[in-house]
């Protein structure tokens, strides 16, 4: 398995968060919902296969190594829901018992070019939605944990943008 591309900086411990309704509400759509950490892994998974399946090893590493730290966000999230007061159930507003994830949200591009577009366009979003969670938020212990993805993101994003260039030359 890749080493996940992570900023070098350790997550925020999650000791003393209690149940918050409001900071859960806009925390959870980055855990599973059309565009959030569930679905970027199972989106990057995708890619990393084809690429490497195509004989592009060095892309699919990169892109492996996003899907692994988007793991790492994964269970982050999944434990700061259940700090925040909810079961954190693969569902777009945990712990609600419907509306619940699907892998059809995942980007199924054919071509190398496409994927990694679908790949930078997930990245922008997901820098983009945390930054506006920040702008929401008013639990301080919350938008630590959320700054610290925040910086993972832009590296994803530098990342496949940079990758993206390259396969375009």
């Amino acid at each position: 398995m890749s080493r996940p591309l992570i900023a070098d900086k350790p997550y925020p411990t999650l000791d003393g968060i209690s149940p918050d309704c409001r900071a859960l509400h806009i925390i959870s759509p980055a855990y599973a919902s059309s565009t959030g950490e569930l679905n970027a892994i199972l989106q990057y998974n995708y890619h990393a296969v084809t690429f490497e399946c195509k004989g592009f090893e060095e892309y699919a590493e990169l892109i492996d190594s996003v899907a692994v730290a988007e793991m790492m966000h994964l269970k982050l999230l999944g434990k700061l829901i259940f700090a925040l007061g909810a079961q954190p159930v693969y569902s777009v507003c945990p712990p609600a018992g419907f509306n619940f994830y699907s892998a059809k949200f995942v980007s199924y591009s054919r071509t190398l070019k496409n994927m990694l577009e679908d790949d930078v366009i997930a990245e922008r979003h997901a820098v983009m939605s945390y930054a506006h969670m920040l702008d929401r938020l008013r639990n301080e212990r919350v938008k630590e944990v959320i700054a610290r993805i925040l910086e993972d993101e832009k590296l994803h994003l530098e990342a496949f943008t940079r990758l993206l260039a390259k396969l375009s030359d």
